[in-house]
């Protein structure tokens, strides 16, 4: 049997399977973009395209924040739950969506110049300034 792992949204509108074995490592990102939309820090892991299965899409809307990248949040219940650079064949999952076991752990923080000022990393995990 193939690993499967399960996610969904906050409200249930949106619910996904990825299928296959999740990366190992996690990104946390600490970009003034991603603290805005989640009220902390994002933390994903990269899964290719094909690989995701999506029910309830139509109530993913797609926020364009670059001409670049794009994210996908439930239009119901506002929660973030995929990031993607636009072209690319791999989109960022939303660890907190996922259920758990993952058997991922964070394996960098990026955009670290950019966290906010009421947290500190002490985690020993690689921090990138950007």
């Amino acid at each position: 049997m193939n690993e499967q792992h399960k996610g969904s949204c906050a409200c249930g509108a949106v619910r996904f399977v990825v299928e296959g074995r999740l990366r190992g490592g996690g990104i946390a990102c600490h970009c003034s973009i991603c603290r805005r939309q989640t009220g902390h820090h994002w933390a994903s892991t990269d899964v290719d395209r094909s690989a995701l299965v999506v029910e309830g899409m139509d109530n993913v809307t797609w926020w364009e924040a670059s001409a670049k990248v794009e994210r996908g949040f439930c239009q119901r219940c506002g929660s973030f739950l995929f990031w993607s650079a636009k072209g690319k064949t791999q989109v960022a999952v939303a660890l907190g969506a996922l259920d758990a076991p993952t058997g991922v752990t964070l394996e960098q923080h990026i955009f670290v110049r950019d966290k906010g000022d009421y947290y500190e990393l002490k985690d020993g995990v690689l921090q990138n300034q950007q």
